[in-house]
């Protein structure tokens, strides 16, 4: 190589190039420092609807992969364990059944978040702030960030009963919440399951 310096450079040129294209990759896939915080929750409840606050900005979704809040009972620690909604492997529960097609949803992610107590409190810490993973451009239409709250509910039965469009009643629900992801036919879903469940307690009562 000694005759050739120019190949060596070149060697430790492109090496260089491949590490550097590596770290901006990796550094792009972590969010450490987006879920990083010194604060003290009220409860694990406040500490989960912060972390999903930011998980929304970000455009994905958080879940509960484990969790033990048993407070005060002798030789259990509590905590709650949070992670990206397709982390962990697909388990295949049925043996005769064929692997769809289009795949699986689940994508090994290590994205981990930990929540444990902490005085009166809650305390949260990143096990692992990095993501495997291309993320989605946009959870409009997702099953769990589209759905509708209590209040939002009523809102839409109450306008349903009033005759008042699908389209007119989404953009009241964009005025009451601008991040609102919530799309036609979830909205559709919500009713039939209302008049689903108006059907049956008529059924009860007779």
């Amino acid at each position: 190589m000694d005759n050739y310096p120019f190949l060596d450079s070149q060697i430790n040129y492109d090496f260089m190039s491949e590490f550097s294209s590596f770290l901006n990759e990796v550094g792009e896939g972590d969010y450490t420092d987006k879920f990083f915080t010194e604060q003290i929750f009220p409860s694990h409840v406040d500490l989960i609807e912060w972390v999903r606050k930011i998980a929304f900005k970000l455009v994905f979704v958080v879940v509960i992969i484990r969790s033990d809040i048993a407070i005060g009972e002798a030789g259990r620690k509590t905590f709650i364990v949070l992670c990206y909604e397709r982390s962990e492997k697909y388990r295949k529960y049925k043996t005769n059944i064929q692997r769809s097609v289009s795949g699986t949803r689940k994508c090994e992610c290590l994205f981990r978040l930990r929540g444990k107590p902490k005085g009166h409190g809650w305390v949260l810490k990143v096990m692992c702030g990095y993501h495997n993973h291309e993320l989605t451009e946009t959870l409009v239409g997702h099953p769990f960030a589209g759905r509708l709250n209590a209040a939002e509910q009523s809102i839409l039965v109450d306008m349903t009963k009033s005759q008042v469009k699908f389209s007119n009643i989404l953009l009241t629900l964009k005025e009451h919440n601008e991040n609102d992801v919530t799309t036609i036919k979830q909205m559709y879903n919500v009713r039939y399951t209302n008049k689903r469940s108006l059907r049956g307690s008529r059924t009860e009562m007779q």
